[in-house]
């Protein structure tokens, strides 16, 4: 009787079927199947704290397992400049006064100095 299992005699993991893919492939399949739950209504809606929590945890695991990508200085600017720039065409990016601009600037040059001047001379 031929086994349903005939590609794996050794008993360890096998390279067929979606974990056999190449990861590029898998990303279709499975952006699929987004699509399609979202279309039958069944895909889940995440909160923008389910967002974050899950965003925690995944970098948590990343820098855990040492596969986290490390930002150099220019990539950050990037990704932060491409998440405002969604964010004001998508009308949810926050409008800073010129008030907050000052203090998210002092704050920003503080951690980039190592603390620095904690008394925010101008």
């Amino acid at each position: 009787m031929a086994s349903s299992n005939q590609g794996n005699q050794g008993g360890g993991s096998s390279n067929r079927g979606f974990a056999g893919m190449d990861p590029e492939r898998q990303r279709e399949i499975a952006s699929e199947g987004g699509k399609a739950a979202h279309e039958k209504g069944t895909a889940h809606e995440f909160s923008s704290e389910e967002a974050r929590e899950a965003g925690s945890k995944g970098g948590q695991a990343a820098h855990e397992k040492g596969t986290a990508h490390e930002f150099d200085s220019e990539e950050a600017r990037e990704a932060g400049r491409k998440g405002g720039q969604a964010a004001h065409e998508k009308g949810t990016a926050h409008e800073f006064d010129s008030e907050q601009a000052r203090e998210a600037g002092r704050k920003g040059g503080q951690a980039s100095h190592g603390g620095g001047n904690q008394g925010g001379q101008r």
